[in-house]
């Protein structure tokens, strides 16, 4: 009994090894994706297809977005090093006190709030992981986890310009402050988490999709280490203090999450050096921005234009509005959704706001059909691999089709009455 328990145990080991590898395969495969579309951008600017004034005005216009994407990264990163994701996580699981109802309500909060304050990516990123890895202790079924983080990631992306990227970009065009963006995104924001909740307990969350009645609380997360306990509490606080500027700050928005992110880097520097290593950049990441806004910029001078002029047209009442949401969803799903807000961007008229937002509404919300469609969600199936968390493909485009649909046209619906 004891030789067939201890090949079981290697049979895991080795199980576990081979996944460990193919997930290290598939993100080199993602890192050559990345730099060639850098690449790809570099021949455009050489070789003369994108004019090199195009390319210096798209690259000052990303500059202060990029500063923020980067900071904000590393300040999440080593506050997920410093266990404040993980001590909230378990927390929230503990006051749920093992009924699924309130634990759904809880991680949806959470998901929904580290997306709205600190970045999609950032739920991609760092929130991915930790709920995955409390399905283990709890015995909680790892897959409403991964849907939650993974949907939320997007659809929760509306509310401030700090929430997405393309948010930051459509502040900008529309002349948007932070508390004036919010006042016009506050209610589609609404109508899309619960869109979000009602389809998620409908098709992952309910007892006929989980199969058990409750789930095992954990015990909490104890940090018997002083200087554990110091990191905690200085990059939690980091964290906080950027959250509370950012209705502050307006544009100097890269400049607040860059100071925050020295704090957190200046308490590990102190207690924890090993934690600072260049890997902590997201060279991925800004490599990946740089390469979309000189290809796309491109792609437009050679049809793309053309094509996103098509599908928008010129009405800017109410079909108009629609129409813009629609067709940001649908290049989305086909492409991804930053080269589809650029490209739908580059034809609307800069003062039909309520067209831009529809737009914005349905890049950000209507990117969960394919994988490819956001990078979020890119990132978040690739934590799901790494963790062997299967997300059954045909499920995830059919039920992520009727998110799209209904959340997009609710969230303009919401964006139209508001107005």
């Amino acid at each position: 009994m004891g030789r067939v328990s201890e090949r079981v145990d290697t049979a895991c080991r080795d199980s576990g090894a081979a996944d460990e590898v193919r997930a290290g395969r598939r993100s080199r495969v993602l890192d050559w994706v990345r730099v060639g579309l850098l690449v790809a951008g570099l021949l455009c600017v050489v070789t003369g297809l994108l004019p090199r004034a195009e390319a210096a005005a798209n690259m000052r216009r990303i500059g202060p977005l990029l500063l923020f994407l980067g900071s904000v990264i590393v300040l999440a990163e080593l506050a997920r090093r410093a266990q404040v994701f993980d001590v909230i996580a378990y927390r929230l699981a503990i006051i749920g006190r093992g009924y699924y109802a309130a634990l759904f309500v809880l991680c949806v909060a959470f998901a929904s709030a580290t997306t709205i304050l600190l970045n999609l990516d950032t739920t991609a990123v760092l929130l991915t992981p930790v709920l995955l890895a409390l399905a283990v202790p709890a015995r909680i079924p790892p897959l409403p986890l991964a849907m939650t983080t993974l949907w939320l990631a997007n659809t929760a992306s509306l509310l401030l310009p700090v929430s997405n990227l393309t948010n930051l970009l459509a502040a900008d065009r529309v002349g948007l402050a932070g508390t004036e963006f919010a006042a016009r995104m506050w209610l589609p924001q609404l109508v899309s988490i619960a869109a979000t909740m009602l389809w998620l307990w409908v098709w992952y969350w309910r007892r006929g999709r989980r199969g058990v009645d409750r789930y095992l609380p954990p015990d909490p997360i104890r940090l018997a280490d002083r200087r554990e306990r110091v990191l905690l509490y200085v990059t939690g606080a980091a964290c906080l203090v950027f959250i509370a500027a950012i209705p502050i700050v307006g544009d100097l928005i890269g400049v607040a999450a860059l100071a925050a992110a020295l704090v957190a880097v200046g308490a590990f520097a102190v207690l924890d050096r090993s934690a600072l290593r260049l890997s902590l950049i997201p060279w991925r990441l800004l490599v990946f921005v740089v390469g979309l806004f000189l290809v796309v910029p491109t792609l437009g001078r050679f049809g793309l234009t053309d094509l996103m002029r098509l599908l928008i047209g010129a009405d800017s009442g109410t079909a108009g509005v629609f129409r813009a949401a629609a067709a940001g969803a649908g290049l989305s799903n086909v492409a991804n959704n930053l080269p589809a807000y650029t490209a739908g961007e580059a034809v609307i008229e800069p003062g039909r706001r309520d067209q831009l937002l529809a737009l914005l509404i349905g890049t950000n919300v209507g990117s969960v059909v394919t994988p490819w469609a956001s990078l979020a969600t890119l990132l978040c199936l690739e934590f799901c691999r790494s963790h062997g968390v299967r997300v059954p493909f045909g499920r995830f485009v059919a039920t992520g089709a009727v998110l799209a649909a209904t959340a997009t046209a609710g969230a303009v619906g919401a964006l139209l009455l508001a107005s």
